[in-house]
């Protein structure tokens, strides 16, 4: 009986050190990517935690900025310091979905002779794609971009074509120019687990930028992990344990964007015209759980959520004209409800039917 117990508990401890020791070497992979980072990109610290966060969980991020502020460069400079395949997509209005996804030619078959069509695969077969300036291109073409992040595939000639992974879609857009652009649809919208806003950079920033674009030289940057690394990562998010009081923060402070819920606050009813779906759920505790690791961790804490409410939330509500009249935007809701509905463990427990307490 001895013996039988001692193995069924080695049986049981082994994955969890071979785990501890993953989040040991994620940790140091992302000090050391953003060390990498550090040759080519100054500041946006916040950025590129919010990115990696997003590649670590298999979701796909939208970054917003005025031009000029680096994204498309921070984009391929990632790119380069996990190995992954990069393309970048210009959008314009002109732009056709076969232009993404690949398109048919006439060409020899090597082995027959003959003349026959077959497919060319397009830029978005690629690990990671910079769809830059998303905004500027029709319905139709941004729609060719949903198959492929929904469901990690491109269906031509009647086939499915799977693509290479990890696969992450990083989409940027002005918010300047509205004049000739076509905003995205809520459906697609909702694909990206994050909005990212891309600041302007502080004063001594900006300064250093200066010193190193006008300098001349241009760093090399380092590989830090592997296509194989990122998978292996990517499973060991799924692992992190979410206690339960966790997730009913997360389906307080979710529901509570609905001004058809009863316990939405006040000013939700007042702002908000719709709020977020289910989805806004799984990527708050999916991102948690990177977090968690990113920073050494095997266990999310309420802090994890907090941190990534703002972008997981704010382009998932539709905001009324009251809120643009006052100059309320998603962003403010967000934070309000970040004071406003409280985090403390004590108030979800459970007691079989429903959250005691829990009320906004």
């Amino acid at each position: 009986m001895s013996q039988q117990s001692t193995s069924t508990s080695e049986a049981n401890w082994q994955p969890e050190l071979s785990d501890v020791e993953a989040v040991k070497k994620l940790k140091q992979a992302r000090e050391n990517i953003t060390l990498e980072l550090r040759k080519a990109i100054v500041g946006m610290d916040q950025v590129i935690d919010e990115v990696l966060i997003a590649i670590f969980s298999r979701g796909h991020a939208l970054l917003e900025g005025v031009p000029g502020l680096a994204k498309t460069l921070l984009v391929s400079s990632i790119a380069k310091t996990i190995s992954l395949t990069f393309k970048r997509i210009q959008f314009t209005p002109d732009l056709m979905p076969s232009d993404i996804t690949g398109s048919e030619l006439l060409q020899d078959d090597a082995a027959t002779g003959a003349r026959r069509f077959m497919f060319s695969k397009g830029p978005i077969f690629a690990n990671i794609v910079l769809a830059d300036e998303i905004n500027r291109t029709p319905p139709k073409t941004q729609a060719a971009l949903l198959e492929a992040m929904q469901e990690k595939m491109v269906s031509a000639r009647g086939e499915d074509f799977e693509l290479d992974l990890p696969f992450f879609v990083l989409a940027t857009q002005n918010p300047l120019e509205q004049e000739g652009t076509y905003p995205l649809p809520e459906a697609q919208l909702d694909r990206f687990m994050f909005k990212i806003n891309v600041g302007y950079p502080s004063r001594r920033e900006e300064i250093d930028i200066m010193r190193s674009v006008t300098g001349g030289q241009r760093p090399a940057l380092t590989n830090v992990l592997g296509k194989a690394d990122i998978i292996t990562l990517q499973n060991l998010v799924s692992r992190v344990p979410v206690a339960d009081h966790i997730f009913e923060y997360v389906a307080t402070l979710v529901r509570a964007t609905r001004p058809s819920e009863e316990q939405a606050p006040g000013f939700v009813r007042n702002f908000v015209s719709w709020g977020c779906g289910p989805r806004a759920c799984l990527n708050l505790i999916t991102g948690a759980k990177a977090r968690a690791i990113l920073h050494g961790r095997f266990n999310v804490s309420v802090e994890d959520v907090q941190a990534l409410a703002v972008p997981v939330l704010r382009h998932r509500m539709g905001l009324n004209f009251a809120a643009q009249s006052e100059g309320v935007d998603a962003e403010h809701v967000a934070n309000r409800l970040l004071r406003e509905i409280p985090s403390d463990e004590s108030l979800y427990k459970w007691n079989g039917s429903a959250p005691v307490g829990a009320s906004a």
